[in-house]
């Protein structure tokens, strides 16, 4: 696949991780304060999470291009190595990325910027989104790939 079209799917698997992420990360604080006694209507809900993900998902967005930026290509290199796995080493690199992010943010800043990340059940969730951005990214490249086999069998 040339390197345009891989761009386009890299760049889709950033965007599935971040718009989950920031879904995740509303709920969870949401949750957080429902849990203090604050009633919590679904307007509400639908409201902050339109607001998280016009103001949280840029950042976030941008730490999690910076994972996919590494543990794709990485994947990838790994997957040349291991083709059977391909898809597991995608959806691992997906997932654990984040995870190593979020643990590196709580380790190196005062307090961890993603609120999520501060419990197990969040941290997990996060880290699920890139799991499923991961697998996106290799069932999409696959698809891509067979496609573009099949192009060149026809010529």
């Amino acid at each position: 696949m040339r390197a345009p079209g891989i761009i386009v799917i890299w760049l889709l698997a950033v965007l599935i991780a971040t718009l989950l992420g920031s879904i995740v990360q509303t709920q969870f604080n949401l949750a957080a304060l429902a849990s203090l006694g604050v009633d919590i209507s679904t307007a509400t809900r639908l409201r902050a999470t339109a607001h998280d993900l016009a103001g949280f998902t840029p950042l976030y967005g941008a730490v999690i291009a910076a994972c996919y930026v590494i543990a794709l290509p990485l994947a990838a290199l790994l997957a040349r190595r291991w083709p059977t796995l391909r898809t597991g080493l995608y959806v691992l690199a997906g997932g654990l990325s984040i995870l190593a992010a979020l643990l590196l943010m709580a380790v190196v800043m005062p307090i961890t910027p993603v609120a999520a990340a501060r419990s197990a059940s969040g941290l997990l969730a996060l880290a699920a989104c890139g799991i499923v951005a991961g697998w996106v990214f290799a069932r999409l490249l696959s698809g891509a790939d067979s496609t573009q086999n099949h192009r060149r069998a026809d010529t």
